[in-house]
């Protein structure tokens, strides 16, 4: 029950969809109608505006950190659990008929919730490959994937299943970007290609 609690707990927070209220707060149209269509701060930020794009980043990861956090408080046990639930939530909620993100933020929070080095390390690994590439889904991808195995190489062994099946999700969610990555097609950040 504290597992399904998490998880639960962990969808709705995730399934907040920050990136369309700001943008239609803000005027800007219907975010879904932009670029790729995606909900998070990469589509954002071809609206023109930084502010809401930096802003997206900001609430769709505390998104992530707040399910995990309220997840230590009431059920220590199924952290994990809340974390899953908000990249679920986030990446298919259902307000928007399961069409939301890509996860990236959102995974970054939950990362820094469960554990701070995992955090500092999902972000170093996006800000780095980021600043190299300025391809902003190599650097999601970078990150997702650094997460599990810096929790086997700092031993949180626990977490290790969670963080792959994170992992996972934020891959399939990527799989057009990867097609494009492969082709070297991929826009880089700056373009207003779709991504």
């Amino acid at each position: 029950m504290d597992a399904l609690a998490a998880l639960a707990i962990g969808y709705l927070l995730g399934s907040i969809p920050f990136g369309l209220i700001l943008t239609r707060l803000a005027g800007a149209g219907d975010l879904r109608a932009i670029g790729s269509g995606n909900i998070g701060a990469t589509n954002v930020l071809r609206t023109g505006n930084k502010g809401l794009a930096a802003a997206t980043l900001l609430l769709d990861g505390l998104k992530g950190f707040v399910a995990v956090l309220v997840a230590w408080r009431y059920w220590p046990d199924a952290a994990g659990f809340a974390a899953l639930g908000a990249i679920v939530g986030h990446c298919f909620p259902v307000w928007l008929r399961f069409r939301g993100g890509k996860g990236v933020a959102t995974a970054g929070g939950a990362c820094l919730g469960l554990a701070w080095p995992l955090g500092a390390i999902y972000a170093g690994a996006w800000v780095s490959v980021l600043a190299m590439s300025r391809i902003s889904s190599l650097a999601g991808l970078a990150a997702a994937v650094a997460a599990p195995v810096a929790a086997l190489v700092l031993g949180y062994t626990a977490l290790i299943p969670v963080l792959a099946a994170i992992a996972v999700i934020v891959l399939i969610q990527h799989r057009a970007n990867i097609a494009r990555l492969r082709a070297g097609t991929e826009p880089r950040i700056g373009s207003r290609d779709r991504a």
